[in-house]
Parts: structure tokens; sequence; C-alpha cells
């Protein structure tokens, strides 16, 4: 099979010592719960941070993985992140490849007004943004810094029939992070998601997962 381009490293250096950083991964994760489709993402967040924790902290919707990949092969897929952060990691030619785009909020005028008016955070306000401009449907939804903005996606999918393709729900800290994502895991069963359990996450994080599923799905187009 010929190996991906467009989701690989520029250089065949730089391709050296991903592959190489891969396979440590694997010699020392030993044995893990994941499937075939699901440890390449899994894998990736390791990489990411060089945390062997997310083998056992990271948890799949059983559908996730082919919601993932359909998401992006269908090509236009819009991904919708709560901070800035996912956007500029997200690398601009592997988004192109499949015709997606980001989008956030959470830093424009009328979000800010409009939090500050209902005494909530820019998160909240940047989701239901989303909402108004169409953005959630049939989206890949990446969360990886404010828990609130992940809580009020879950309240939008179980009460306002949003229906994102999938949600990486992955965000970092001490105030209501480790609920965020109990939530997400425990009240959504017909919305795909991708989460970490606990207190860890992190926008690089999101970053790492969907870079894994352009990768796979590139090696989808060429099976294909």
């Amino acid at each position: 099979m010929t190996a991906n381009i467009v989701t690989e490293q520029l250089t065949a250096a730089g391709r050296a010592i991903e592959h190489d950083s891969f396979a440590i991964i694997d010699a020392e994760a030993g044995p893990h719960a994941y499937t075939v489709e699901q440890w390449p993402l899994v894998r990736r967040m390791i990489h990411a941070n060089a945390d062997f924790e997310f083998n056992g902290l990271t948890a799949f919707h059983p559908r996730a993985m082919a919601a993932g990949l359909t998401a992006v092969l269908k090509g236009g897929t819009p991904v919708v992140a709560d901070v800035e952060m996912i956007c500029v990691g997200l690398s601009a030619p592997r988004l192109m490849h499949f015709g997606m785009r980001t989008h956030q909020y959470i830093s424009d005028a009328d979000v800010i007004e409009q939090a500050k008016a209902e005494n909530s955070t820019r998160a909240v306000q940047a989701m239901r943004k989303a909402k108004r401009e169409g953005r959630l449907d049939g989206a890949i939804v990446g969360i990886g810094n404010a828990p609130t903005a992940l809580i009020e996606l879950v309240r939008l999918i179980r009460e306002e029939g949003v229906r994102p393709a999938l949600v990486v729900g992955m965000p970092v800290g001490f105030v209501s992070a480790a609920e965020s994502k109990e939530l997400l895991m425990t009240t959504l069963s017909d919305t795909p998601w991708i989460a970490i359990r606990g207190r860890k996450g992190g926008s690089t994080l999101v970053v790492a997962a969907i870079h894994a599923l352009l990768s796979l799905a590139e090696a989808e187009q060429k099976r294909g």
C-alpha cells in the first residue's frame, strides 16, 4: 500500500522520528483494550504528551471511529473548536486535502457581550453562536479547554436537537472538567464521542486526535 503523503511529516527525517516514536510507544505501552481502529488515535495522543496514562483514560463511543472517518472522507466537514489554539494547531494542508475548515467564536465581540450580560462564560455563548451559525450539525466538534463549552454542547444535543458528526471532548482542568466528560460519556448514546476520563486533557490532545483521524482517512482513500 502506498504510504500516506498529505498527513505525514514533510521531510524524511521528520517522518523517521515520528515513526520511531510510534514504534517506541507500541513497544512500551504493553497490552491494551483498544481496537485496531482506535489504537492509532490513542497512540498519537500519547505521542503528543509523552503520557502513557492515555492508554486507559481514552474512551470511545462504539461508533466514534466510523463516524469520524465518514465525516472526514465525505469532504467539507467543519471543525468547530472551543478555542483558537485547536484551530491553529491543526495542519492547514491536511485539512485542505479533505476540504475542511475550522471555526471558533470564543473571542467574538458579540459572544463576550452576551456572556457578560447573562453572567455565563464565553465558551457557553460560543457554542450557542456556533448553533445559530449552523456550524454544529454534521461537524466534528473539538473541546480541549472549556468544560462549560462541553456541558453546553451536551445540552444543545439533548434539548435542542443539535447533531454533530463527532464530539472530541477533552477539556482539561480542575473545575467541572472531569464532570463535563462524564456527562458526555454517560448521557449521549446517539451522538458519537471520544473523551478522556478525569482531569487530564487539553487542546493539544484534541489536535492529536483529529490528526489521527485525518491520517486514517488518507489511508482509507488510498485503499479505495
